[in-house]
């Protein structure tokens, strides 16, 4: 006999990057795991160090962590703690990325720009990468710039039983905020049985976060409409999607998206909205000022969603069945 024999035993290992330790915690609770421990701290010119407390030689390893603000410092984080696995010689990696940095920057818009979408892709697979998983990407196309397995979870199904529950659904209307959420708006129509409408809008391509909103495309008089989006950064979009809405006669607007970035003047825009509820998920972290003081914030767990996704993934079954009643 020449060789080595092993038992076969297959080791999974969770991990977590300082960004949003508190859904990876919940995230390890609902798999009964815990998370690795990690040595990680910033030197005082701002460089990241880590190092991890077990061996992680011949696991399967699995990275949390949520691209939110200082994105760039998170990003290289995890990139580092990426490159840490691969060193340890780890069986395999993959990274959860709840929310995806860089997503809207999918594609060129007008000459001499970046696909930074793209390039994050290329980081994460050149650091040592094997799959990925995210939730809610921008645009499906993203899938294809990771060159690896990526499994693309979705939180439509735990908004829409929620919305679906607190409704009268027989005067709920399903509101794409822009042409780009028209499949994913029609998706919720099925789930809800509710009809669709569209509001249509003008980007100022010269002006960031800048937004004139036209006219309404279908009937929102007297109607719930619930307005979906995959995410609110400064909230300019969604509230003045909403103020459309007002405009043409709806009795109530809820708002939902999966990742509340939040950021800049969206506190105040959000506060002064007409708009009664905002329902997003945890896959960012709230930020405290909206927490505290703004009870029209509703956030979902994704935990559950991400966790059964893991035990899929580690046992070789099948991600896609968790979707597969959409």
């Amino acid at each position: 006999m020449t060789g080595i024999k092993t038992t076969g035993e297959k080791k999974m290992m969770f991990f977590s990057g300082r960004a949003h330790p508190e859904l990876a915690e919940e995230v390890a609770r609902q798999m009964d795991v815990g998370v690795v421990p990690t040595k990680a701290f910033d030197f005082a010119n701002g460089e990241i160090y880590v190092r991890y407390q077990e061996s992680a030689r011949g696991a399967d390893c699995f990275l949390i962590q949520s691209h939110t603000a200082p994105i760039n410092k998170w990003i290289m984080e995890q990139l580092i703690m990426i490159d840490a696995l691969k060193r340890a010689s780890a069986r395999s990696i993959t990274v959860i990325v709840p929310f995806y940095g860089y997503a809207r920057q999918d594609k060129k818009h007008r000459g001499r720009e970046p696909i930074s979408a793209r390039l994050i892709a290329d980081l994460m697979k050149t650091a040592g990468a094997d799959r990925l998983l995210a939730v809610d990407l921008h645009t499906d196309q993203i899938q294809g710039f990771f060159d690896g397995p990526v499994d693309h979870l979705f939180a439509l199904p735990l908004l829409a039983d929620y919305v679906g529950a607190k409704v009268d659904r027989s005067k709920l209307t399903v509101v794409s905020p822009d042409a780009g959420r028209v499949r994913v708006a029609d998706r919720w129509c099925d789930r809800l049985g509710a009809p669709l409408a569209i509001v249509h809008k003008r980007r100022d391509k010269d002006v960031a976060n800048q937004v004139t909103v036209h006219e309404v495309v279908g009937d929102v008089k007297g109607r719930i409409c619930v307005l979906v989006d995959d995410m609110i950064d400064t909230g300019g979009t969604i509230c003045a999607a909403a103020d459309a809405l007002f405009a043409h006669g709806a009795e109530d607007v809820i708002v939902t998206a999966t990742h509340g970035v939040l950021s800049g003047p969206a506190a105040d825009r959000l506060k002064n909205s007409r708009v009664s509820e905002f329902v997003f998920t945890n896959t960012l972290p709230t930020p405290g000022e909206l927490s505290e003081s703004l009870d029209k914030i509703t956030v979902l767990s994704i935990a559950p969603t991400i966790a059964r996704a893991v035990r899929e993934v580690f046992r070789d079954g099948s991600v896609t069945s968790l979707f597969d009643e959409q």
